[in-house]
């Protein structure tokens, strides 16, 4: 009689072990997630982690909007690639920690984040909270390929990392015939004096420049004074925005600057996110800093095609090339979005 009674527990045991299934994050943590997902909710950076899952093709899966830093034109290309998020709301507080209440609500086979105490913050509330580590450039390929598991699509991961490592790799193979000294380069905020992505360092020096600010250094944001800008002097200067650009054109404290004196001021693509920043788009970014360094290596690289082909292979989305045009040439500009 026991068992009887036994068997319909074990039964639904059973299946709710069947239609699991338990992944580790990039912290080692446990995470059970449902065999089949299909809303993923995205907290904290979330234009990076969008951009991540889109690497996958799976933009359509993503169920929460964009934060209030994000409600701009500048990050317009994200509801390109995901269209349902432009009418989702947020799922985060202003300070970019997670809305427990709302996400509970929404119900997410999953939930992504740089931050692993919320990550673990969000499992012991319930929710099924992965962690993903972006410490070191190359650490992207890792974070696709957890998420071509997450979705059950690791053709897709593999893809993303062949793309990567081909880029590189070609770029490497034409920088290697150059015996010019590599170009001083300065990505940075001209309002604040810093250069805010400690990513910049990696693909700087991977497209053939040197950082100006590649000291060795370990954390994020790096600050600097104006006397310390005049003696580095840069040979380029590369900023987020066009509005950044006119600063250093307007300013007469910028005037002496090489760069400025040169015209080498450069504008940062920006699609999923910018590209100088952490992105899925890293590759792209280090094939078009590459081409503005050294432009006799490079000058047969057609940029529109390279980036046509990679949003198209790999994001699933098609451009225009007046969408492609905007994205090389710094991305839409920052005003807000109403809705």
């Amino acid at each position: 009689m026991l068992i009887l009674r036994l068997v319909p527990i074990l039964i639904l045991i059973w299946a709710s072990t069947a239609q699991s299934r338990v992944l580790l994050d990039m912290a080692a943590a446990p995470v059970n997630v449902p065999q089949q997902v299909e809303r993923v909710v995205t907290i904290g950076p979330v234009p990076v982690l969008n951009s991540l899952i889109f690497a996958v093709g799976e933009g359509s899966s993503i169920a929460n909007g964009l934060p209030e830093f994000a409600k701009y034109s500048r990050w317009g290309y994200q509801t390109v690639f995901a269209p349902q998020i432009s009418t989702l709301p947020t799922l985060q507080n202003p300070d970019n920690t997670p809305n427990f209440e709302a996400l509970l609500q929404t119900g997410p086979d999953a939930v992504l984040t740089m931050d692993r105490a919320s990550a673990e913050r969000m499992r012991r509330a319930g929710l099924p909270a992965l962690y993903l580590a972006w410490t070191r450039p190359e650490e992207v390929k890792a974070a696709v390929r957890l998420l071509g598991q997450l979705y059950s699509r690791p053709e897709a991961a593999d893809r993303y990392v062949e793309r990567f490592d081909t880029i590189l790799a070609n770029v490497t193979i034409r920088l290697q015939q150059s015996r010019a000294k590599p170009p001083r380069v300065l990505y940075f905020n001209p309002t604040t004096l810093t250069q805010p992505h400690l990513v910049v360092e990696w693909w700087i020096r991977a497209a053939g420049g040197e950082s100006v600010t590649d000291d060795g250094r370990s954390i994020e944001s790096r600050s600097f004074t104006m006397e310390q800008l005049l003696v580095w002097n840069p040979d380029f200067l590369i900023v987020v925005s066009r509005e950044d650009a006119e600063i250093l054109l307007q300013e007469p404290r910028f005037a002496g600057l090489t760069a400025v004196r040169n015209r080498h001021l450069l504008v940062a693509p920006c699609a999923a996110h910018t590209w100088g920043n952490r992105t899925a788009e890293q590759p792209l970014t280090v094939l078009w800093a590459a081409k503005q360094f050294h432009p006799s290596l490079f000058g047969n690289v057609d940029l529109m095609t390279e980036t046509k082909h990679f949003y198209q292979d790999i994001f699933g989305v098609k451009l225009s090339p007046a969408q492609i045009e905007e994205i090389l040439t710094g991305g839409p500009r920052a005003v807000p979005i109403h809705h």
